[in-house]
C-alpha cells in the first residue's frame, strides 16, 4: 500500500480543480457552456457519499473527438499512434456524505482484472478495446458518420471501464471525469508550470521524460513526460502511479494558493483546457457537487494505491495482479476509518467558540484586504485568517484612513460578503461596481477589532545546528513541500 496525506482543498487532480475550485464558481457558465459531456451513468448520485472515476488518457483527439494536429502530437512527445486509447490514470475519489475528509484510491493501469463483456484483461484495456468493438458493430451497421460512431463507441469504452473499476473496487462510481493528453500539456502551460522534485536525472525516450535531479518547476511536454513515464523506474506503473500523486497534488496547490484564481489570463486558460479536454457523465451537476465537497477545503485528502499481489507476464503481457475481495476490503476499511476519525474530531469538546460556519466556498473567492486603520500590519493579520478559511490572497495594502469598516462585493456575491464580514466581527457590507467580480474587498476601518484576526504566532527561535538526516524517501506528500521521488 502507497498513503499519501495531501492537504489540498477541494481538488485530487486535474479534472477536479477545474471543476470544484472557484474557476467553477466564478465562471462556472462559462465552463459548462462548452464542456463535452457522455451519457455513461444513470441517475449518478448528487446526495451521500460519492465516487467519482477520474480518468488521465493519451488519446491523440481532443474532448469533441477531432485529431489533434500533427504538430501538437509532435509537441506532446505522443509517439505513433497505434490506435490503442489508453487509460493511464485511473482513480477513484470517495467524497463522503456532507464532505469532509476524502480518499483517491489510484488503480495501476496494467491491474489484471475481469472486464464486464469483454475477457480478464488489463484494465487500460477496458476503454480502447470496448470502444474499438462498438465502432466496428456501428460501421457494420451502416452508421459512417464519424462523429456519431466516436461518441457512441466512447461512450460504450467508458462505460466499460466504469463496470471494471466497479468490480474491481466494490464501489458505485457516481460520476466521471476524464482528461486527455492535451489537457494535460495545456493546464501545466495555463497555470506557468508546478513544482516536482526527482531524486535522480531521467533520460527515457519513450516517454519523452529528460529532467535533471532535485527540484524544478515543469510545464507542458515535461510535465506530460513526468507523469507518462515508467520505464527506468524502480517499480515501474507503481512508480508512475507515485508521480501522478505528486503531480495532481502540485497543481492542485499551484491553483488554489499560487495567485492563479487572481490573475485573469491563467483563469482564461483554464476555462479553455476545460472546454478542449475535459469530458465528463452528462448527469452531474458540477455546481451542486462543489458545495458539497466544500467542507473538504482545508481538509485532509488522502492519496492511496490499492493493495496488489506482485506482478507476472501472460498471455496479456506484463500485468499487475490484484485480489478483487482484497482491494474491497481495503477500501471499504480506509472509508470506515476516515468515517470514524471525522466522528471522534466532532465529538471533541472545544475550549472555545469555533467560528460560525461559512455558508459559501472560500476559494471561490479572491479577498483584497486595504488597513485605513491606525494600526500597523493589521490588513497582513486580516488577509491571513483569510487564507486560513480557504479564501484566496488578493491586494493586501494600506489606504487612506477610514473610520469604518466594511466588506464590497459586486453583483451576486453578497452572501460571501456577509459571510466574510461575519468572521471579522460583524462589519458592514455593501454593494461596488469598483470591486471586480469573483473578489471581496475588505476596508479595515478603526473601529475594527483587531481580537477579531489575532496575528500569527511568532516563529520559534531556530534550534542549534545540528546534522539531522534528510526526510525519509516516503515522505508524506503534502501541499507545503514537495518531496522528491523516483
Amino acid at each position: 500500500m502507497i498513503a499519501r496525506r495531501v492537504r489540498i482543498g477541494l481538488a485530487v487532480a486535474s479534472v477536479l480543480v477545474l471543476v470544484v475550485t472557484g474557476v467553477a464558481w466564478g465562471l462556472y457558465r462559462d465552463i459548462t457552456a462548452g464542456i463535452t459531456t457522455t451519457d455513461v451513468i444513470a441517475g449518478g448520485s448528487t446526495t451521500g457519499a460519492q465516487n467519482i472515476l477520474l480518468v488521465g488518457v493519451d488519446s491523440r483527439t481532443d474532448a469533441q473527438g477531432n485529431p489533434l494536429p500533427q504538430a501538437v502530437q509532435d509537441q506532446l512527445h505522443s509517439g505513433p499512434d497505434t490506435g490503442v486509447l489508453n487509460s493511464d490514470t485511473i482513480i477513484v475519489l470517495h467524497v463522503p456524505k456532507g464532505g469532509g475528509a476524502a480518499a483517491a484510491f489510484s488503480i495501476p493501469r496494467d491491474a489484471y482484472v475481469d472486464i464486464p463483456g469483454y475477457r480478464t484483461d488489463k484494465i487500460n484495456a477496458a476503454y480502447p478495446a470496448v470502444k474499438e468493438l462498438t465502432a466496428e458493430k456501428l460501421v457494420a451497421n451502416g452508421i459512417t458518420d464519424r462523429a456519431t460512431v466516436e461518441a457512441k463507441a466512447g461512450q460504450a469504452g467508458r462505460a466499460a471501464l466504469i463496470k471494471a473499476v466497479e468490480g474491481v473496487t466494490g464501489l458505485t462510481i457516481n460520476h466521471y471525469a476524464e482528461i486527455n493528453l492535451l489537457g494535460f500539456y495545456n493546464l501545466t502551460t495555463a497555470i506557468g508550470g508546478v513544482d516536482v522534485c526527482l531524486k535522480a536525472a531521467v533520460d527515457d525516450d519513450l516517454s519523452g521524460a529528460k529532467l535533471p535531479a532535485g527540484p524544478q518547476t515543469i510545464s507542458g511536454a515535461d510535465a506530460l513526460a513526468f507523469v507518462r513515464q515508467r520505464h527506468g523506474l524502480p517499480d515501474g506503473d507503481l512508480s508512475r502511479i507515485r508521480r501522478q500523486q505528486v503531480f495532481l497534488a502540485a497543481v492542485a496547490d499551484k491553483i488554489l494558493h499560487g495567485g492563479t484564481l487572481t490573475d485573469p489570463a491563467a483563469l482564461k486558460g483554464l476555462v479553455d483546457v476545460a472546454q478542449k479536454s475535459l469530458v465528463i457523465d452528462s448527469g452531474w451537476d458540477i455546481l451542486g457537487f462543489a458545495q458539497q465537497a466544500s467542507d473538504i477545503a482545508g481538509g485532509n485528502l488522502e492519496f492511496l494505491t490499492i493493495p496488489t499481489r506482485g506482478q507476472e507476464t501472460n498471455s496479456r503481457g506484463d500485468v499487475v495482479l490484484v485480489d478483487d475481495s482484497e482491494v474491497s476490503d481495503f477500501i471499504d476499511k480506509r472509508i470506515a476509518d476516515q468515517a470514524a476519525a471525522a466522528a471522534q474530531a466532532a465529538a471533541k469538546p472545544v475550549s472555545k467558540p469555533a467560528p460560525a460556519k461559512l455558508d459559501v466556498i472560500p476559494s471561490r473567492y479572491v479577498v483584497d484586504v486595504r488597513n485605513g486603520s491606525a494600526r500597523v500590519g493589521l490588513a497582513g493579520d486580516v488577509a491571513t485568517k483569510m487564507r486560513a478559511l480557504g479564501f484566496a490572497y488578493g491586494t493586501i495594502d494600506n489606504t487612506d484612513a477610514t473610520p469604518t469598516s466594511v466588506v464590497r462585493y459586486t453583483g451576486s456575491d453578497g452572501t460571501a460578503a456577509r459571510a466574510v464580514a461575519d468572521q471579522l466581527g460583524g462589519i458592514a457590507t455593501e454593494s461596488s461596481s469598483d470591486v471586480p467580480p469573483g473578489h471581496l474587498s475588505v476596508l479595515v476601518g478603526a473601529d475594527f477589532d483587531p481580537a477579531m484576526a489575532p496575528p500569527p504566532a511568532a516563529p520559534a527561535a531556530d534550534p542549534a545546528p545540528t546534522s539531522a538526516p534528510p526526510p525519509p524517501p516516503d515522505a508524506p506528500i503534502t501541499a507545503a513541500g514537495v518531496p522528491c521521488i523516483d
